[in-house]
């Protein structure tokens, strides 16, 4: 490896030079935007991985991996004449700037703001939200509030970025209590479904079930992916134990009743797993 210490020019010469069509890389030189996509879910969810485990070690290596991504997506718009890399740096800063009035009041980077009179983080989200439509409204006046909310985002994230932009204009409960009862008549619709045996329709309330706890989520503050995903690695320790149990015994998953499995299950709860 070289000692020589690389920069962001360096990486933007390092691109040019796999997409060359003469000399460049084979594969790098087919990818197109829509090829690179699962990639880049990729990366960032191993991004979002090694944050959860911990694993600051790798972090800088998952970050540098989730960078390349934005570069080559901005080298393909180059090598097509519609931006480059250093448009989307600018304009990043430039809408930062934007929303951040409460740290840059004159919009530029060179401008402070006094310490004594920076709002707290209610008022920052709110102004977030109000610079963000205002925005919206400006790029396009005849779209729809929900309209530019990603249909490719994952269920829970898409549901709770659907109901917060409800929110902002009062479609929205006034407290969780309505919250709550709305998940036990969603939960009420789903047995009767389950008894039906109408997979169309038990999916269908299923859905509204999730979608109503989404809203929750975001009503408690709570990120329902994260919290998922914390639920699924708790299940994963818990459920290792149980296996750790069973093959003391001889590995025999059938020899044990799932009132035996029960115990082990409640056993890794009592261990703190």
């Amino acid at each position: 490896m070289s000692e020589r210490r690389y920069g962001f020019d360096d990486l933007k010469t390092l691109m040019q030079r796999l997409r060359d069509p003469e000399t460049g890389c084979p594969w790098d030189i087919k990818q197109s935007y829509d090829s690179i996509v699962p990639h880049t879910l990729e990366e960032v969810y191993e991004v979002i991985d090694t944050i959860e485990r911990g694993d600051y070690e790798h972090l800088r290596e998952e970050l540098g991996d989730l960078v390349f991504q934005v570069v080559f997506y901005a080298q393909i718009a180059h090598e097509e004449a519609r931006f480059d890399l250093d448009d989307v740096v600018h304009d990043l800063v430039a809408k930062l700037l934007y929303r951040h009035p409460h740290v840059f009041p004159d919009g530029t980077l060179d401008s402070r703001v006094d310490p004594e009179r920076r709002p707290e983080t209610d008022a920052v989200n709110r102004q977030w939200d109000q610079l963000k439509d205002r925005e919206k409204a400006d790029k396009d006046k005849a779209s729809h509030l929900l309209d530019d909310v990603p249909k490719t985002l994952p269920g829970l994230l898409r549901a709770g970025k659907l109901q917060k932009r409800a929110a902002r204009v009062g479609f929205d409960w006034p407290d969780t209590d309505g919250i709550f009862e709305k998940i036990e008549e969603e939960l009420g619709e789903l047995r009767e479904a389950v008894e039906s045996a109408d997979a169309d329709h038990i999916e269908e309330e299923l859905g509204d079930l999730l979608f109503v706890m989404a809203n929750l989520s975001r009503r408690l503050k709570v990120d329902p992916e994260q919290a998922l995903r914390g639920a699924a690695r708790k299940f994963e320790r818990r459920f290792g134990l149980v296996e750790g149990r069973v093959n003391e015994a001889g590995g025999d998953w059938e020899r044990f009743s799932l009132d035996e499995l029960d115990a082990f299950w409640n056993e890794a709860k009592q261990r703190g797993h």
